[in-house]
């Protein structure tokens, strides 16, 4: 997960491997095995009766995705969802990634678009998914498209870097 993390960075956010460590133990991580070899996994919050389901990373090996391994580890939170009688799942998803197309292709909906953060400069969408009855279903909204835009950061930090030169 670690590697897939690393290989992935500017499209996941990041977090510490014992991050993983804890989460594995605790049951929150969903491993993809492709001839018992680790190929994806997706990370999920903690499973609350009545209360949405949290997808925090999904990440499935480049090679191998559009082959229905990311779908399976989908469908599994699902069913854990529906035992548990989630309402639904949801996400955040950066607005250029093609990641995008996979959650609508999973049956979520846009349910809303924010301005993500100065680093990256996009929009982030945010997924949903009803698994249960909803009683006050979302409003669906178009996902934004937004390519990230690093030039404000990229200026900005190389106008910190002369100015630190100009001091020395």
């Amino acid at each position: 997960m670690d590697y897939l993390q690393k290989q992935n960075s500017e499209d996941l956010s990041f977090y510490p491997k014992q991050v993983f460590e804890r989460e594995i133990n605790n049951g929150r991580i969903l491993l993809a095995l492709v001839n018992t070899q680790h190929a994806g996994y997706l990370y999920h919050g903690k499973v609350v009766a009545q209360k949405p389901l949290k997808i925090h990373q999904a990440c499935i090996e480049y090679d191998i995705r559009g082959n229905w391994y990311g779908a399976g580890l989908v469908g599994v939170l699902e069913g854990i969802g529906k035992l548990a009688q989630s309402h639904g799942i949801c996400l955040r998803c950066g607005s250029e990634l093609a990641a995008n197309q996979f959650w609508k292709l999973m049956g979520f909906d846009c349910v809303s678009v924010a301005e993500g953060g100065v680093r990256r400069l996009r929009d982030v969408n945010t997924w949903w998914k009803t698994i249960n009855q909803d009683l006050f279903p979302f409003e669906v909204v178009r996902p934004s498209a937004k390519q990230k835009n690093p030039s404000v950061y990229l200026k900005a930090y190389r106008e910190r870097s002369n100015s630190k030169k100009s001091l020395t």
